[in-house]
């Protein structure tokens, strides 16, 4: 969660119509309810990765909009790795949040009126290794228990409809109860 010293911030914005890898930044992302990132090849009521596809194309879309910790490029910069906004597949990257941290249910309000829910984490793919060698095992952990931690990012959906821009401010709403962590979506 935002600490005292930071603001939690929209870093920046990426779309792409076609199913690439890297998404293009944009000066601004429109997101409609239900759906995602307005023209972006991931939009839809139901999953448009290929792989899911494959399996079962009636499955609802939890992977509508993919955020990403800005802070993560500092960490696989020191690591060797060049990873700018929209590089890794992220439609928003933000800064001065915790994303991985949020429980399932979160709501982040994105500038006036967008909102997502966050569904789970995004699990990485073999994909990362064909951008860049070796970047698939930078965005894994491990646990001390061995258990494995994910820093790809998280995924969620559109509850509310709005445009996105780098700069604006992104306002977190815990779910009411017990709060469940984040699982692969």
């Amino acid at each position: 969660m935002p600490t005292d010293e930071t603001v939690a911030r929209v870093l920046a914005v990426a779309a792409r119509s076609d199913h690439r890898f890297s998404k293009t930044p944009q000066s601004a992302i429109r997101l409609l309810v239900g759906l995602g990132v307005e023209g972006d090849a991931h939009s839809g009521a139901t999953v448009k990765h290929r792989s899911r596809v494959a399996r079962d194309p009636s499955q609802p879309n939890l992977r509508q909009v993919h955020l990403l910790h800005g802070e993560l490029f500092a960490e696989l910069a020191a690591k060797g790795f060049a990873v700018m906004p929209g590089d890794i597949g992220e439609n928003v990257t933000t800064e001065g949040l915790d994303l991985l941290a949020l429980p399932t249910g979160t709501r982040l309000r994105l500038g006036a009126h967008a909102e997502v829910e966050v569904t789970g984490l995004r699990n990485p793919c073999a994909q990362l290794d064909a951008f860049q060698s070796g970047l698939m095992k930078a965005v894994l952990d491990r646990a001390p228990d061995g258990s494995l931690i994910r820093l790809a990012g998280v995924m969620g959906i559109v509850t509310a409809e709005g445009e996105v821009r780098p700069g604006d401010p992104i306002a977190v709403t815990l779910p009411e109860g017990a709060h469940r962590a984040l699982e692969p979506v």
